[in-house]
Parts: structure tokens; sequence; C-alpha cells
């Protein structure tokens, strides 16, 4: 097998200084103090320095924690033992949604050829609605919440619903077969089936 020596494709500095990546590199020449030309370098600076290159890249992506880290790296030496952002509280659904807006944030095309979109405004209200439904029927921190569904726009909201409740979610598609979805819906023992 040959593998080839020089790059396949690369992108003109323009492009390159119009991504996100090019706006981290800027972000971290300023927070680090460390020259950091280009890539390669960041990579270094990342495996050099764990702990300050992802409370930048926390930061820069905009996680929304409830908590502050009391550390954002426990155990740097040892990766089996590292324990990152301890002390911190965070909710993936709520970071997921991001803000309502007039933005699609979901485009499902069926089986049959069907399309169809929900903006984040609409997705978040859906959520909500299902997310309050899961209160009422008294779903919360570390319940299970299962999903016999198929990849849908409805088998997203309610992952989301149940992450914004601190649920736990898991999900068969009916593809599975009765025994896959028995074994596995068998052992979390979900408070809520949809």
């Amino acid at each position: 097998m040959h593998v080839a020596e020089s790059p396949v494709w690369q992108p003109d500095r323009s492009r390159i200084e119009a991504s996100a990546m090019w706006r981290f590199l800027q972000e971290a020449r300023a927070h680090s103090g460390v020259d950091l030309p280009d890539y390669s370098a960041l990579h270094r600076w990342s495996i050099d320095c764990p702990a300050q290159f992802w409370s930048l890249t926390a930061r820069f992506c905009g996680l929304r924690l409830h908590r502050e880290a009391d550390a954002v790296l426990e155990n740097p030496g040892h990766m089996a033992a590292a324990r990152w952002f301890t002390g911190s509280r965070l909710n993936h659904a709520e970071q997921l949604l991001g803000l309502p807006g007039p933005g699609i944030a979901l485009v499902c095309h069926d089986e049959r050829g069907r399309r169809r979109q929900m903006t984040r405004t609409q997705l978040h209200a859906e959520v909500a609605r299902v997310a309050a439904g899961l209160r009422e029927a008294g779903v919360g921190l570390g319940d299970r919440v299962a999903g016999f569904v198929a990849n849908s726009p409805e088998a997203v909201i309610a992952a989301l619903a149940a992450g914004s409740v601190g649920a736990i979610w898991s999900s068969c598609s009916p593809d599975f077969g009765v025994a896959g979805v028995l074994d596995r819906f068998g052992q979390i023992a979900p408070k809520v089936l949809f």
C-alpha cells in the first residue's frame, strides 16, 4: 500500500482564516501566551497543557455550566484516573438545544421520501411540552426513560425532554425485534416508555 506523502487537498488562506478553528487558534494564542502559529502547534499545546486547552475549549464552544468546575483536570498524568471539570454541572439537553430562534434545528427524511423540518423555536416548544409531561409522570434525575421509536423528530424530542429533566434516555428502533427490545429495556427498567 502506498501512502501519499503530500496532502490531497489543503484549503487556501482565506478559507482557513474564515474557519472556527482559526478563531479558536487566535483565542488560544491570546489566552495561553504561547506562540501558536498553526494547527500543529495548537495540537502540541493541547497535549502539553490539557487543563488550559479544555478550559478554553469549553468557553469558546459556549458550554453553559450550572456550577463552575472546582478543577478542570484532576490526575492529569494518569488517563484512566483523570477527572474532568470536577464539581461542575451541566445539562446535555440544554447544550444541544441552544437558544430558540427561527433557524432550522431538525430536518428529517423518512423512508417514504417525506421531508419534515423544525425550527429551533418549534423544537424548544415541543421539548418543553414533553418534559412537562415527564415531570407530571414523576420522572426526575436518574430515572430511565425509553423509546421504542423510529429515527424521527419525535425520538429527538423525547430524548431531549428526558435529558432536560435529568433522566437517562435509551431507545430501540422498531426493527430491533422483540427479544432485542426486551433485553435492552428489561435491563434498565424504564419509568416511562414512548
